[in-house]
């Protein structure tokens, strides 16, 4: 009889692959912060519009796609998965290069943001397969120390090829006519060819037999995935109520609902463009105004999370009374999603405030930014991770004092840190920042993931996707570069601004702590109540 337990090498293996798909996820998603400035300058367009690229569009397809990959990931082999689409957005990162104006741009980032959508969801729920309990932290660990690479990658890959291509081709004419952004581009994109090949033939692990709750297979997981797409999509929603025969008052909450956050999406873009008009995009020849894209697209995840969670009440009760019904889950999300807004405002605007304050070139930033942000994104994980697995192996309370420790502290020291007088200064307060920063991933994933069964990981995980990318990713950048153009360029202003949602942060994580052991013993109690066997 086959043991549970993955040969220990097999794992490990497994790991570095589902670490290295993290590292080519990050890589092409954030070289867009390095290249920003180059971009600006050849498209003509602000930092809001940069903020647009870096997260709004990015965010709502990214967000949107992880429900229906994540379900996939619950029922189908998580390995192909995986490797179809690595190879899909690697493309997507390589027709970048062709792009020639905004919209084209936007038209890569989408497909970018389509394709990462399975690399949470299918990696982790893969990685919780070959890892037992107790060796979880480390695996979040490692798997935040390959975003740390991934996003330091990024501005060294982005920095140094696109300034090298420039300088070789000042007084010629490229080849195809690529400018430096646009060969950095394709350069980001090979490195997920090869993940892709390797991860197609990865062995796929038993779901759930290292729990003890072995699942059986799901007979049709490519119709429950495209379900469950039309089932969130706003518009296609309705045909599903209409097949589920909903009452009278599921669909005046659902239309009631919408029509709020249409109402509040439409107050937000009048009120930021008061707060820092900017003038008109060219998406598909039709003219519109970017705080309309950015607060339509906003609108628009706040009612793909409606249809959801409606959608899993009607189709799965046990999966959302153990989801939505859960408070330290929801407060582990919201936590999350907060601490988005944090780091990707920041990372996604502080390669420019570094060539802007201090007058570096994109590859000194690149070489000098990158290689500091990847070893601290790797030493923080590396430590928080086998320390809340040491000290919180038997009480989740204690991962949530180290999340705690990181997420309220590192607020306190950005005010000092994006204040130095010079790069070296920059760089040397950085380091105490970043180090405390990046502590928080580890405990706070290990926590999220112990308080659902093993058949719902991909669809806790893409819950906490679409809440985070929508909410963190979507808003984060966007602000910094609003805030930015309001103030005439002041990024670092703009940077330390968005680190003003740290005090709702901490309130979320104290009440965490007053939750979280009574939830998670609770669990199979719950889950038995709710029919499911177990």
């Amino acid at each position: 009889m086959r043991s549970p337990v993955p040969a220990r090498s097999t794992a490990y293996y497994a790991l570095a692959l589902i670490a290295g798909t993290n590292l080519v996820s990050l890589l092409d998603r954030n070289i867009l912060a390095i290249l920003a400035p180059a971009i600006k300058a050849d498209l003509e367009i602000g930092d809001a519009e940069m903020g647009l690229l870096y997260g709004t569009v990015f965010a709502l397809f990214y967000a949107l796609f992880s429900l229906p990959l994540g379900r996939l990931a619950d029922g189908w082999i998580r390995t192909k998965l995986l490797a179809i689409t690595i190879g899909f957005w690697s493309l997507a990162t390589g027709g970048a290069a062709l792009a020639t104006g905004f919209f084209t741009l936007m038209l890569s980032r989408l497909c970018v943001g389509i394709g990462e959508a399975a690399s949470q969801p299918a990696g982790t729920s893969l990685a919780y397969d070959y890892f037992p309990r107790e060796k979880r932290g480390m695996v979040m660990a490692v798997m935040a120390a390959a975003i740390a690479i991934g996003l330091g990658g990024s501005l060294i890959i982005g920095g140094v090829a696109a300034q090298w291509w420039d300088a070789r081709y000042a007084t010629g004419i490229a080849p195809l006519g690529l400018k430096g952004w646009q060969f950095a581009f394709a350069m980001a994109a090979l490195p997920g060819f090869l993940i892709a090949f390797l991860m197609s033939r990865l062995a796929e692990p038993e779901r759930g037999a290292i729990d003890g709750i072995s699942t059986p297979p799901d007979p049709h997981p490519f119709r429950a995935s495209v379900t469950l797409l039309g089932s969130v999509t706003p518009g296609f929603h309705w045909l599903g109520f209409a097949q589920a025969r909903a009452s009278g008052r599921a669909w005046l909450r659902n239309i009631g609902l919408i029509a709020l956050i249409i109402l509040a999406a439409a107050l937000a873009a009048r009120w930021a463009e008061a707060l820092s008009p900017r003038p008109p995009l060219l998406l598909g020849g039709i003219a519109i105004r970017p705080h309309v894209v950015q607060w339509s697209v906003i609108g628009f995840g706040a009612i793909v999370i409606l249809n959801l969670i409606q959608s899993l009440k009607r189709r799965d009760p046990v999966a959302c009374a153990l989801i939505i019904h859960n408070p330290s889950l929801l407060l582990c999300i919201a936590a999350g999603s907060l601490q988005g807004v944090i780091n990707y405002g920041v990372m996604g605007f502080t390669p420019s405030f570094l060539m802007q304050s201090y007058g570096l070139s994109p590859a000194e930033t690149g070489m000098q930014f990158g290689l500091l942000s990847a070893a601290l994104g790797v030493i923080g994980p590396l430590i928080a991770g086998p320390l809340s697995d040491r000290i919180g192996a038997h009480r989740l309370s204690r991962r949530v004092w180290v999340a705690l420790f990181a997420m309220g502290l590192s607020p306190l020291i950005a005010l000092w840190v994006y204040r130095a007088g010079d790069a070296a200064g920059f760089y040397l307060r950085f380091t105490l920042y970043s180090l405390i920063l990046t502590m928080w991933m580890p405990p706070l994933y290990a926590v999220l993931f112990e308080q659902v069964l093993p058949r719902m990981r991909g669809l806790t995980v893409s819950l906490y996707i679409v809440v985070s990318t929508i909410f963190g990713l979507g808003i984060g950048p966007y602000a910094v570069g609003m805030i930015s153009d309001a103030r005439g360029g002041d990024l670092g202003g703009a940077i330390l601004s968005i680190n003003w949602v740290a005090p709702l942060l901490v309130l979320l994580l104290l009440a965490l702590l007053r939750r979280v052991e009574r939830d998670h013993a609770s669990l199979l109690h719950r889950a038995r109540s709710a029919g499911e066997a177990v």
